[in-house]
């Protein structure tokens, strides 16, 4: 409470600012001039209503993800089409802004008296620069010494979002869109990271290359490369624990439930952030999860060693498929700028994007149901096929990123299609977008490229990631499962893994000999040891066995022992071989992204 008064003081004294320059150079004898009057209503009405509008946005936002504003925040300032149309058919927009207005003007009015005393006020210049010198220095000296990190002290993740201010939070992500990892976490000598890494990433088949700064290396099949066409549906916010198969008895995913058993299921993969563009990096990338914003969202993301370069080296052709505009969150000209075509329900709103890859937009003939955030499975995965017919007939073997968007609110879905009325909830959502796979698939085995094709389904973040625990290992809990590899039988991989290790095992299952410079390993491998890579916009975790080290900015690094039963994180004093490979991981990371190590060789 005393921190949060701190914040919110020091944002009254902000929004104070304005209003106090203007009244330190309005001439006295315009005081009581209607012009005065006219502004001055103008300008508290304006700081009202912002504040009273902040608390009411602070509320929806909370209820999605239990956070005072953050990056997420600003990026939704960003792309307004989609956000304000969620928030239309969310919540009933014109009551809450007419009940925000009702609200200020109420405010206002119960302040005419001090209007009037103010208006009849003579305050000599020297007082009022005395007044307003004195708000500025407050504020600035509140500035100055007041950071959100302030607020980070406490173990418990909500007593410190509580103590936060919206507004004071919301001009902090803005500002700190991308941290410095070199600045603000704990380092080691740049080689000797290399080294760990070197170390930590051998495995059978693999062959490092000699540059001490790099983590190149050639992985050798161990057979025939066997070369599938790859389709990977990437599930909106799908968590685990929606699934029967990790004790949800709700019975919401009939279809996948059905299709794990027939597949290579992995119970016990964990994704690398809470966001979807983290999920895309994760699984486009093989990285870890370096501060900040995703590297789909950041500068100078083109040409890279992704997942898909490693399929044109075999001669696939690769397509990105998204049910919304892949406008938003930079998405298309991540994908079109690493070589992927794209498939979108675009608006034609490119400002900024200059990819040269080919651009499918969906027509309205081809959608039967689209929301604020994009069409429904059914259209998008209808897309796919269709793209997937071309390919097959062209002789080309291709490779598909499938982004969907159904799992989002509002949750609306194609009326008369499961049992539970759209837009009421999360899990007519997730029971929708289970049916959608299920379609999908019926419609696949009726074509000559069916048998031929592995399907992966894997989720990009769960539903929630807010907990007791800054990390909670919980909420990164995500399916997995790999579907008609071509001489694999159904398997359980029981290993914990992370989001990247999925496409190096596939490789090594398809006996694939490659260069690769990512951090995912072979889960099958007979050298793999468990570990999985989680973060925040500002916390980096990785846990080994059950050793968590979490790094954040200020160069802390805090160790705990994770209960898996209790999902308890019990602080443990350790050092070494753990700690040191935790460093590594993001260090390096971060090394190559901002020295160009991740780009393709040419």
């Amino acid at each position: 409470m005393a921190k949060g008064f701190v914040f919110d003081l020091t944002v009254g004294l902000c929004f104070t600012i304005p209003y106090s320059i203007y009244l330190l150079l309005l001439p006295q004898r315009w005081n009581r001039t209607v012009f005065n009057k006219i502004a001055t209503y103008f300008i508290v009405f304006l700081m009202v209503l912002i504040t009273i509008f902040s608390f009411f946005a602070e509320y929806t936002f909370w209820r999605e993800f239990e956070s005072r504003f953050n990056f997420i925040a600003v990026d939704y300032l960003i792309y307004t089409y989609e956000v304000i149309n969620n928030i239309n058919e969310s919540y009933p927009l014109p009551l809450l802004i007419g009940g925000v207005l009702l609200i200020t003007l109420i405010v206002v009015i119960l302040k005419r008296k001090n209007f009037d005393n103010s208006f009849k006020s003579e305050t000599r210049f020297l007082k009022r620069l005395f007044i307003t010198t004195l708000i500025c220095l407050a504020a600035f000296l509140l500035l100055w010494k007041t950071d959100n990190s302030w607020a980070e002290k406490s173990s418990n993740r909500y007593q410190n979002e509580l103590s936060k201010a919206g507004i004071f939070s919301f001009v902090a992500a803005f500002k700190n869109n991308e941290l410095n990892f070199d600045q603000f976490y704990p380092l080691m000598e740049i080689k000797k990271a290399f080294a760990i890494m070197k170390t930590s990433l051998r495995e059978s088949g693999s062959s490092p290359g000699g540059n001490p700064l790099e983590l190149t290396r050639q992985i050798t099949g161990s057979a025939k490369a066997k070369t599938p066409n790859v389709v990977m549906v990437v599930l909106e916010s799908f968590s685990a624990e929606f699934m029967g198969k990790f004790g949800n008895g709700q019975k919401l995913t009939p279809v996948l439930e059905a299709l794990a058993d027939q597949s290579l299921l992995f119970t016990k993969m964990y994704a690398t952030g809470t966001r979807t563009v983290r999920g895309m990096e994760a699984l486009s990338l093989a990285v870890p999860p370096t501060p900040g914003n995703s590297i789909v969202r950041r500068k100078n993301n083109e040409e890279l060693t992704t997942i898909g370069s490693i399929f044109r080296t075999k001669g696939y052709r690769t397509t990105f498929f998204y049910g919304g505009d892949g406008y938003f969150d930079n998405m298309n000209q991540y994908f079109g700028s690493n070589g992927f075509n794209i498939t979108d329900r675009g608006r034609n709103l490119s400002i900024g994007d200059n990819y040269k890859t080919t651009r499918t937009i969906l027509t309205d003939k081809q959608v039967s149901f689209e929301n604020a955030w994009g069409i429904c499975d059914e259209d998008l995965f209808a897309a796919v096929i269709r793209d997937a017919d071309i390919g097959f007939a062209a002789k080309q073997p291709f490779y598909n990123f499938v982004m969907t968007t159904s799992n989002h609110r509002p949750f609306t879905y194609p009326q008369n299609k499961i049992n539970i009325p759209s837009g009421t909830g999360r899990e007519g959502a997730v029971k929708y977008t289970d049916y959608a796979i299920g379609r999908f698939l019926e419609l696949a085995k009726t074509k000559p490229w069916y048998a031929n094709t592995v399907f992966i389904f894997v989720a990009d973040h769960c539903a929630g990631s807010a907990g007791k625990n800054e990390i909670d290992i919980t909420k990164y809990h995500i399916p997995a499962l790999v579907f008609n590899i071509p001489g694999q039988a159904p398997a359980r991989i029981e290993k914990m893994c992370s989001q990247i290790d999925l496409y190096p095992t596939l490789f090594s299952l398809l006996n694939w000999s490659y260069t690769n410079n990512n951090y995912g390993k072979n889960v099958l491998d007979k050298n793999y040891a468990p570990r999985i890579l989680l973060g925040t916009y500002q916390k980096l975790g990785y846990m080994k066995a059950d050793s968590l080290v979490i790094l954040s900015p200020g160069r802390k690094l805090e160790t705990y022992l994770y209960n898996s039963s209790t999902n308890e994180q019990a602080p443990r004093k350790f050092s070494g071989n753990v700690t040191n490979e935790a460093i590594s991981y993001y260090q390096t990371a971060y090394y190559l992204y901002k020295n160009g190590g991740l780009k393709l060789k040419k």
